[in-house]
């Protein structure tokens, strides 16, 4: 079965944010952004070619939106990025649409990875 060709590849940004409300009212009169909501916590952002996310569960950290990557096989990821001297932060968790975990790079950049499945 050939890999999808989003397979391993930048598929979403993910800002923390202090209030999505705000956020989304800035970027839609800036850049025109349009959004759709799940939730008080969580809402994507559509800039017309990248989809990304404004989310409160987290901290927010000027300068530093969370990268996204997407992987077909969730699990193989993961073991690739720890044979290749990441540190997994967050386990492998659910969220409404897949799941995703997250790691740090050895210069402490945190990175997440998704998966449909």
């Amino acid at each position: 079965m050939a890999a999808a060709t989003n397979d391993r590849r930048i598929d979403y940004v993910e800002f923390n944010v202090g209030n999505i409300e705000a956020s989304k009212a800035f970027y839609r009169k800036a850049f025109g952004w349009s959004f759709t909501d799940y939730g008080p916590q969580y809402c994507e952002f559509d800039d017309g070619r990248l989809k990304g996310g404004f989310t409160t569960l987290g901290t927010p950290r000027p300068g530093g939106p969370l990268v996204i990557l997407y992987a077909d096989d969730l699990e193989t990821a993961l073991s690739s990025v720890e044979r290749a001297g990441g540190t997994i932060v967050k386990p492998i968790t659910g969220f409404p649409g897949g799941r995703r975990f997250h790691f740090t790079d050895p210069d402490g950049y945190e990175l997440a990875v998704w998966t449909k499945n």
